[in-house]
This record gives structure tokens, sequence and C-alpha cells, in this order.
């Protein structure tokens, strides 16, 4: 019997294994390294387009809806604290009373106000802006439009309205200014705790809160704040002229409800915003062009507001509020 020598098995077969194993590895990694930037590339163009969108969206929005509805009464919304950095910035109100006047199809304008007040500096920006717009185009009306509340600083702005409507539960008024601070003077000593300051200038530790209040300090505070009020008062009466009451109490920083401000001559009539488009104006079309911000511009607000969180400010300002 014959022996049968048997096959000779290849020596490279197990390098064929491995080669074809680690082959299929790296073709498998290429693979998704181009998934992985084709899903860059989609996520990145995805972004640029949502970014886009959410940046002039409500423009493109609003120039659509304009020249849908022909002539129309426009809305301008002043919303919360009136501060420089606020949805009630004067920067944001004048540029969308500024398009309100400036639309072709614009009948009549609508402030309309939901403001506890805020900065004098920022009221008085939209109260002359206001007077100018109504100046460049006499035969566009503006009225202004209380909601909820519209006191101090909100107020500074409404005066320089044509006229002045307001629920009869809307709270108005709050002509005065206001100075807020504390007090640690007396809780340092008990601590033991050493207060040091140093400045330059007799009077730079201006109501440093940890200092004891200074006589001559409080009453240039004081005729400070007495002159910021005086201001207030000739805008509201250059305003409102003849129609405010023979009534001190209307300066004294009391606020009053939408009837009783009726009576007192704070406001004209009582309506709300659809009433006065409707019926004072005669353009129930209404167009908004209050400023919008978006998405992005909320996010990165939000960033903002987050990274400065904790800061605190030794002075605060004077406020309408």
């Amino acid at each position: 019997m014959t022996e049968q020598n048997p096959e000779p098995r290849s020596g490279n077969a197990p390098d064929n294994w491995e080669r074809q194993v680690i082959t299929q590895l790296a073709l498998e990694g290429l693979r998704e390294q181009k998934l992985a930037r084709r899903w860059r590339i989609v996520m990145f163009f995805l972004v640029i387009t949502l970014m886009t969108v959410s940046l002039l969206g409500p423009y493109l929005l609003n120039m659509a809806s304009q020249g849908r509805v022909g002539k129309h009464t426009a809305l301008v919304d002043l919303s919360g604290v009136i501060s420089a950095d606020s949805d009630a910035s004067a920067d944001r109100i004048v540029t969308g009373l500024r398009a309100a006047f400036e639309d072709r199809n614009t009948v009549g304008v609508i402030l309309r106000i939901n403001s506890p007040g805020g900065s004098p500096v920022q009221s008085g920006y939209i109260n002359d802006e206001i007077e100018r717009l109504r100046s460049e185009y006499p035969d566009i009306p503006l009225y202004a439009v209380v909601m909820d509340i519209c006191a101090s600083g909100g107020y500074y702005v409404a005066a320089a309205a044509d006229r002045i409507y307001a629920d009869k539960a809307s709270v108005v008024g709050s002509i005065g200014v206001r100075f807020d601070g504390f007090g640690f003077v007396d809780a340092i000593d008990r601590l033991g705790i050493e207060r040091r300051l140093m400045t330059a200038g007799e009077h730079k530790g201006l109501l440093d809160p940890f200092l004891p209040e200074g006589e001559t300090e409080k009453a240039h505070m004081q005729d400070l704040l007495d002159a910021i009020h005086q201001q207030f008062i000739d805008t509201v009466k250059r305003g409102r002229g003849d129609r405010l009451a023979d009534d001190p109490a209307i300066f004294s920083g009391l606020v009053w409800t939408g009837d009783q401000a009726l009576a007192l001559g704070l406001v004209d009539e009582l309506g709300s915003a659809g009433y006065v488009a409707r019926e004072v104006i005669g353009e129930s079309n209404i167009v908004d062009f209050t400023p919008r911000k978006s998405v992005f511009d909320r996010f990165l607000t939000n960033l903002g507001a987050s990274v400065a969180k904790g800061a605190v400010e030794a002075v605060t300002e004077p406020t309408l509020r």
C-alpha cells in the first residue's frame, strides 16, 4: 500500500487570513471616516441654514405680510424694563418706529406699552424720536396703548404720543425718579471687618455702601434726582398740555388705574390696540414692526448673561421706576 503524500499546506495561509482581516478593518475605518466627513458637512450647512432662517426669517415674513395686507396699522411693542441691553432698549424701539413710519402703506402707528419704566436716558431717546417722527410724518398719527402697566419711564415715552389709551385696570403714572442703594456700616463694625478704600477725588467714594452716608453727598444726589424729575415733569407737560388736571399729586410718583388716569388727564380714552386700529385709525389690518431677536441672538444673549452672572455693580444709576 503506497502512502499518499498529503496536500501541501500553503505557508502563506495564516498571512493571507490576517491580511484579509486587516484590509477589511482598514476599509471599514475609511468608510466610517467618509460617513463622518459627510455628516459634518451636512451639519455645517444645516447650522448655516438655521442661522440664516432665524436671522432673516422674521424680516422676510414681515415684508411678505406688508405686501399682502396693503394699507395697515403699524404696531410696535415696548415690553419690559427700558434699558440699553433689554428688548425695550431705545435702539430697538426706535428702529421699529422708524420702519413703521417709513412704510408707504402705514395709515397710523400704535406703540403698545407694557413697562414699569427704566433708564431715563433710554426713555428720553425714545420720546425725542417720537416727536421727530411725528413732525416728519404729520399725516401719520401715533397712539400709545397701555396694557398692564405704563409707569415711570414707560409713561415718559407715552407722553410723546398724539393720544394715550389704556384699560380701566391698567396701572399708569409713577412720575418720579429713584436711586437705589444699601448700607452695611453697622454690620461690618459688628463683624470686625475693616473697610479699605483708596480714591483720587474727594467724593469718588460716593455712596459707598460700607461707609457712613455723608450729608454733602446725600444733598448732591438729591439735587441730581430733583433735576431729572423736573425734566420728566416738563416732558409730560409738553406732551399732555392742558389735558392734565391741576393736581400736584400727578407728579408725586403715585400710580393710578386707567379710570383714575383718565380723570387726571394722564390718558385720553379707554381702549385696546384692536379698538384703536379699528375705530380710531380706521384700519383694522395690523402689521407688527417690533424688532424681534432671532433664535441665534437669544442664544448669544443668554450665553452672555450666564458669563456675566454674579457680577455686581457698586453704584446703580437713577431709574424711572
